[in-house]
C-alpha cells in the first residue's frame, strides 16, 4: 500500500463515519472533537502501515526522537478530555495509558521480542479494552457517541501500542505493513478454508453456531470495514505481532510460540456472554491457530487480519 491509497481510504472512512454520525442524529462541538480525534488517531495508525512511510518515519525520528511518537495518542487524549469529558481524572489516566507503553520499552530498543516489558506492555494495553465494564479504562475516557466509543477506544488502544512498540521499540518481526508477498494468497486461502472446515461444523455441534443469515444493506456495508480495521487488525497486531512474536523467542519455537499464543487468544474471549463462554474459547483457539500459522508463515499482519476479518464477516452474516 503506498501513501496516495492510504491516504485515500483514511478519507473514505472518515468521511463515512462522519455522514453516518450525522444521520444517526449527533452534532455540534462534541461530535466534532470526537470524529477529529479519531480521524487523528486512524490516520497514525493506517499511514504507518505503508512501508515507505513507515520507512520514512522511522528514518526521521531515529531512536532517539521515537518517543515523539507518543505525542499523538497523547494529544488525543488531552482534546477528547478538555472538548468533550471535561474531566481531569480521566484525563490524567488517559495521559499515562497514552505515555506509560513507551516509557516501559524504551529501554528494550534493538533487544529481541520477549523481553518482560514486552510482556508488560502487551497487558497493560489490553486491560484497557477488555476488562469488563466498569473497569474498561478507555470506555470511560471515550464514552461518546454511543456508537463510535468502542471505536475510539480500539483506537486509541492500537495508537499506543503502535507509537510503543514500532516507533520508540523497533520491534523486529511485527510484520506491520499493508503489502502482498509470494505466496499470501496460497497462505490466505488455504487456512480460511480448513478453518471454516472445522469451525462451521464444530459450532454448530456444540451449539455456539445457528445457521441464520442476515443480508441487510447495514450490515453488508458497516460490518466490513468495522470488522477489518477495528478488529481484525488491532487483534492480529496484539496477539500475533506482539505476543506470538515474543513467545516464539522465548520459547525458541515458533510452534510452541503459536500455540501459546492461540491459547491466550482463546481465553480473551471467555468474558463474552454467557459468562464464562468456554465455547467460544474453544473456538476463539483453534482460530487462532489459523491466525498464527498465517503470520508465521508470511510474515506479515496482512494476510491474517483478511483470515481473521473473512472469518469474522462470514459468522456476521451467515449464522447468529
Amino acid at each position: 500500500m503506498g501513501l496516495p491509497t492510504a491516504v485515500a481510504v483514511w478519507a473514505v472512512i472518515v468521511a463515512g463515519a462522519a455522514i453516518g454520525g450525522t444521520w444517526l442524529g449527533f452534532g455540534g462541538r462534541r461530535f466534532a472533537i470526537a470524529l477529529i480525534v479519531a480521524a487523528m488517531l486512524f490516520a497514525f495508525e493506517l499511514l504507518l502501515a505503508a512501508p515507505r512511510a513507515l520507512a520514512a518515519v522511522r528514518g526521521k525520528l531515529g531512536e532517539r526522537r521515537g518517543s515523539l511518537a507518543v505525542l499523538i495518542p497523547l494529544f488525543a487524549v488531552l482534546l477528547y478530555s478538555i472538548g468533550v469529558t471535561v474531566d481531569w481524572r480521566l484525563l490524567m489516566a488517559g495521559a499515562a495509558y497514552a505515555v506509560l507503553p513507551a516509557l516501559l520499552l524504551a529501554r528494550s530498543a534493538g533487544k529481541p521480542p520477549g523481553t518482560p516489558e514486552d510482556y508488560a506492555v502487551a497487558i497493560l494495553i489490553w486491560l484497557g479494552v477488555w476488562l469488563p465494564p466498569p473497569y474498561r479504562l478507555l470506555y470511560r475516557i471515550f464514552p461518546y457517541p454511543p456508537p463510535l466509543e468502542h471505536t475510539l477506544a480500539i483506537l486509541m488502544a492500537l495508537s499506543t501500542a503502535v507509537a510503543a512498540y514500532v516507533i520508540v521499540r523497533h520491534m523486529e518481526g511485527i510484520g506491520y505493513s499493508v503489502d502482498w508477498g509470494r505466496g499470501f494468497g496460497f497462505h490466505f486461502g488455504f487456512n480460511f478454508v480448513v478453518f471454516i472446515a472445522i469451525a462451521i461444523p464444530l459450532g454448530m455441534r456444540i451449539g455456539f453456531l445457528t445457521f441464520g443469515p442476515t443480508f441487510s444493506a447495514a450490515r453488508l456495508a458497516g460490518a466490513p470495514i468495522g470488522i477489518l480495521f477495528f478488529t481484525a487488525w488491532p487483534e492480529e497486531f496484539l496477539f500475533r505481532g506482539i505476543l506470538q512474536n515474543s513467545l516464539t523467542r522465548t520459547f525458541r519455537n515458533p510452534w510452541a510460540g503459536l500455540v501459546a499464543a492461540s491459547v491466550i487468544f482463546g481465553f480473551s474471549h471467555i468474558l463474552h456472554s454467557p459468562v464464562p463462554n468456554w465455547k467460544y474459547v474453544l473456538l476463539a483457539t483453534i482460530a487462532g491457530l489459523f491466525y498464527g500459522r498465517t503470520w508465521m508463515k508470511t510474515g506479515s499482519l496482512l494476510p491474517g487480519t483478511l483470515v481473521h476479518a473473512l472469518v469474522d464477516i462470514s459468522w456476521h452474516v451467515l449464522f447468529r
